[in-house]
Protein backbone atom coordinates (compact mmCIF):
# COMPACT_ATOMS: atom_id res chain seq x y z
CA UNK A 1 0.00 0.00 0.00
CA UNK A 2 1.04 3.38 -1.11
CA UNK A 3 0.74 5.54 2.42
CA UNK A 4 2.30 9.72 1.64
CA UNK A 5 1.93 10.26 -2.05
CA UNK A 6 3.01 14.08 -1.39
CA UNK A 7 2.66 16.86 0.97
CA UNK A 8 -1.19 18.56 1.19
CA UNK A 9 -1.54 21.06 2.90
CA UNK A 10 0.90 22.98 5.97
CA UNK A 11 -1.12 24.52 8.60
CA UNK A 12 0.38 27.39 10.72
CA UNK A 13 -1.52 28.37 13.86
CA UNK A 14 -2.19 32.17 14.85
CA UNK A 15 -4.13 33.70 17.39
CA UNK A 16 -5.22 36.57 15.36
CA UNK A 17 -6.31 35.70 12.34
CA UNK A 18 -6.96 38.72 10.78
CA UNK A 19 -3.56 40.09 11.31
CA UNK A 20 -1.91 36.83 10.24
CA UNK A 21 -4.07 37.17 6.80
CA UNK A 22 -3.11 41.14 6.18
CA UNK A 23 0.49 39.93 7.06
CA UNK A 24 1.00 36.97 4.35
CA UNK A 25 -1.02 38.60 1.78
CA UNK A 26 1.58 41.30 1.96
CA UNK A 27 4.40 39.53 2.35
CA UNK A 28 3.16 36.40 -0.42
CA UNK A 29 1.73 39.19 -2.53
CA UNK A 30 -1.36 36.89 -3.16
CA UNK A 31 -4.62 37.01 -1.41
CA UNK A 32 -5.89 33.68 0.72
CA UNK A 33 -7.95 31.68 -2.08
CA UNK A 34 -10.08 29.72 0.85
CA UNK A 35 -11.79 31.94 3.78
CA UNK A 36 -13.70 30.50 6.69
CA UNK A 37 -14.17 32.50 9.90
CA UNK A 38 -11.83 30.27 11.64
CA UNK A 39 -9.36 29.20 8.62
CA UNK A 40 -7.49 30.57 5.67
CA UNK A 41 -5.49 28.87 2.71
CA UNK A 42 -3.33 30.32 0.20
CA UNK A 43 -1.88 28.41 -2.88
CA UNK A 44 1.73 29.09 -3.50
CA UNK A 45 4.56 27.86 -5.81
CA UNK A 46 4.53 25.80 -9.12
CA UNK A 47 2.47 22.77 -7.93
CA UNK A 48 0.28 25.31 -5.87
CA UNK A 49 1.07 24.08 -2.44
CA UNK A 50 -1.52 24.71 0.40
CA UNK A 51 -0.47 27.08 3.02
CA UNK A 52 -3.32 27.30 5.80
CA UNK A 53 -3.27 29.42 8.69
CA UNK A 54 -5.64 28.40 11.59
CA UNK A 55 -6.75 30.50 14.08
CA UNK A 56 -6.07 28.83 17.50
CA UNK A 57 -5.23 30.88 20.49
CA UNK A 58 -4.35 28.45 22.87
CA UNK A 59 -2.36 25.96 20.58
CA UNK A 60 1.66 26.41 20.29
CA UNK A 61 3.18 28.24 17.80
CA UNK A 62 4.28 25.36 15.16
CA UNK A 63 3.60 23.83 11.99
CA UNK A 64 1.08 20.41 11.04
CA UNK A 65 2.25 18.72 7.45
CA UNK A 66 -0.58 17.10 6.32
CA UNK A 67 0.17 14.32 3.51
CA UNK A 68 -1.91 13.42 0.86
CA UNK A 69 -2.91 9.64 1.19
CA UNK A 70 -5.66 7.83 -0.76
CA UNK A 71 -7.58 6.10 2.02
CA UNK A 72 -7.47 8.41 4.97
CA UNK A 73 -9.20 6.53 7.00
CA UNK A 74 -7.34 3.22 6.79
CA UNK A 75 -3.82 5.13 7.58
CA UNK A 76 -5.14 6.66 10.49
CA UNK A 77 -6.21 3.76 11.18
CA UNK A 78 -2.67 2.16 11.14
CA UNK A 79 -0.85 4.86 12.92
CA UNK A 80 -2.97 4.52 15.52
CA UNK A 81 -2.70 0.66 15.60
CA UNK A 82 1.33 1.22 15.46
CA UNK A 83 0.95 3.08 18.71
CA UNK A 84 0.81 7.03 17.85
CA UNK A 85 -2.44 9.04 19.64
CA UNK A 86 -4.87 10.45 18.32
CA UNK A 87 -3.80 14.69 17.90
CA UNK A 88 -6.69 16.06 15.86
CA UNK A 89 -9.64 13.28 14.82
CA UNK A 90 -10.60 12.78 11.36
CA UNK A 91 -12.82 15.70 10.26
CA UNK A 92 -14.50 16.89 6.82
CA UNK A 93 -13.58 19.96 5.48
CA UNK A 94 -16.08 20.53 2.24
CA UNK A 95 -14.52 17.97 0.14
CA UNK A 96 -11.03 17.54 2.31
CA UNK A 97 -10.94 14.49 5.57
CA UNK A 98 -7.97 14.72 7.38
CA UNK A 99 -6.58 14.39 10.71
CA UNK A 100 -3.45 13.89 12.85
CA UNK A 101 -1.32 11.80 15.36
CA UNK A 102 1.24 12.44 17.86
CA UNK A 103 3.90 9.93 16.45
CA UNK A 104 5.37 7.78 19.22
CA UNK A 105 8.36 10.16 19.60
CA UNK A 106 5.67 13.58 19.95
CA UNK A 107 5.72 14.62 16.17
CA UNK A 108 2.20 16.09 14.62
CA UNK A 109 1.55 13.86 11.94
CA UNK A 110 -0.88 14.86 9.74
CA UNK A 111 -2.99 13.00 6.84
CA UNK A 112 -5.02 14.16 4.68
CA UNK A 113 -7.41 12.89 1.34
CA UNK A 114 -6.74 15.90 -0.90
CA UNK A 115 -8.58 16.25 -3.96
CA UNK A 116 -6.36 19.20 -4.92
CA UNK A 117 -3.47 17.37 -4.85
CA UNK A 118 -4.81 14.96 -7.15
CA UNK A 119 -5.85 17.89 -9.39
CA UNK A 120 -2.73 18.71 -9.70
CA UNK A 121 -1.02 15.57 -10.02
CA UNK A 122 -3.65 15.25 -13.26
CA UNK A 123 -2.41 18.28 -14.68
CA UNK A 124 1.30 17.22 -14.53
CA UNK A 125 0.33 13.94 -16.54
Amino acid sequence: MTTFRGLATIRYHADDLAEARRWYTEFLGVEPYFEQPQYIEFRLGDHSQELGISRTPSAPAGVVAYWHVDDVDAVMARLLELGAKEHEPLRNYGGFRAGAVLDPFGNILGVMHNPHYLEVLAGRS
